[in-house]
């Protein structure tokens, strides 16, 4: 199974009083996703599911790959880590599943999966990491397949 860690990407702060799930993308933002949205439609499998937050910022970063994608609430900020990997079915899953999301969710489920003493691992805006759970003689792990920051796609 291949999971793919997707941050949203650089979003406007909260104005006062409105809701996070509000705060959209800046201009910065919307390139940001467009270039690593045409990086990841060119790597990944016609069949890979994505899942994505309901926040309006992940929903414009997911448009910005141009494939249909499934919104989950159990994605949404300040979720856990259990929560996201729980949903993305790892590591029992087949095929690829790409999530977008938030930090610190995004950081500690890829904390979690690589056993990194960092429980809160940073995670830059926009940014995918590309994971593979495999079993090689016996035993089971997780594989860094690339990272990629849309300041270099």
């Amino acid at each position: 199974m291949d999971l793919i860690l997707w941050r949203h990407a650089q979003a406007h702060e909260a104005a006062h009083g409105m809701d996070d799930l509000e705060r959209y993308l800046t201009t910065q933002g919307e390139k940001q996703a467009a270039r690593m949205g045409q990086w990841l439609d060119r790597q990944l499998p016609s069949t890979a599911r994505i899942l994505v937050s309901p926040a309006q910022r992940t929903l414009q970063t997911a448009r910005a790959l141009g494939r249909k994608f499934k919104v989950c609430e159990d994605l949404a900020p300040d979720q856990s880590a259990q929560a996201l990997l729980t949903r993305a079915n790892w590591p029992l899953g087949k095929g690829t599943v790409v999530v977008v999301g938030h930090q610190p969710t995004l950081g500690q489920a890829l904390s979690q999966l690589l056993d990194l003493k960092e429980a809160d691992f940073a995670f830059k805006k926009g940014a995918v990491w590309w994971l593979r759970h495999r079993q090689q003689e016996g035993k089971s792990g997780t594989v860094v397949i690339t990272v990629q920051s849309p300041d270099f796609v």
